[in-house]
């Protein structure tokens, strides 16, 4: 489970545009690594839309953004494609970082128990070591937050 002030697990995943993210190969600035349950559903669009819409801001602040689910790296394509997504989206269908990171948890939801993923967001700074940690995310307001975090690590 990755906790703050610890060095960030590292992953090697694939994403839709073809590439592979390596967390260690991105040493040097900061990366935002946030977990999200699934492509196309309510919440998951709209956090994805909210980091898309100041990736321009992140980027000024020479950060990386990386949305991880264990969706297909097709299913990120489409879901790309369907809202204009302008981040990086890595596909852990075997779940290697989303339980690395301790975000594969027991949830409930009716009565009823499964496994899911913890909508989790990690600011890694420049040296790999996790700087924050947002657990239990809820989606309005998360990525302003998120890069106020980010400009603090520069001051």
């Amino acid at each position: 489970m990755a906790e703050e002030g610890q060095k960030a697990p590292d992953f090697d995943l694939a994403t839709d545009s073809g590439d592979r993210v390596k967390l260690s190969g991105l040493k040097g600035k900061p990366v935002v690594v946030y977990f999200y349950p699934k492509d196309d559903t309510s919440g998951c669009t709209k956090e994805a839309q909210a980091f898309t819409e100041l990736a321009p801001a992140f980027a000024a602040a020479g950060a990386r953004v990386i949305g991880i689910s264990p969706d297909t790296i097709e299913s990120h394509a489409k879901f790309r494609s369907k809202y204009d997504l302008g981040i990086d989206l890595a596909a852990d269908p075997q779940r290697e970082a989303i339980e690395a990171f301790g975000v594969w948890v027991e949830k409930s939801m009716y009565g009823r128990k499964y496994m899911g993923v913890d909508r989790s967001t990690f600011l890694i700074d420049p040296k790999g070591k996790v700087a924050r940690v947002w657990r239990k995310v809820k989606v309005p307001g998360h990525a302003e937050e998120v890069l106020a975090a980010v400009k603090a690590l520069e001051a």
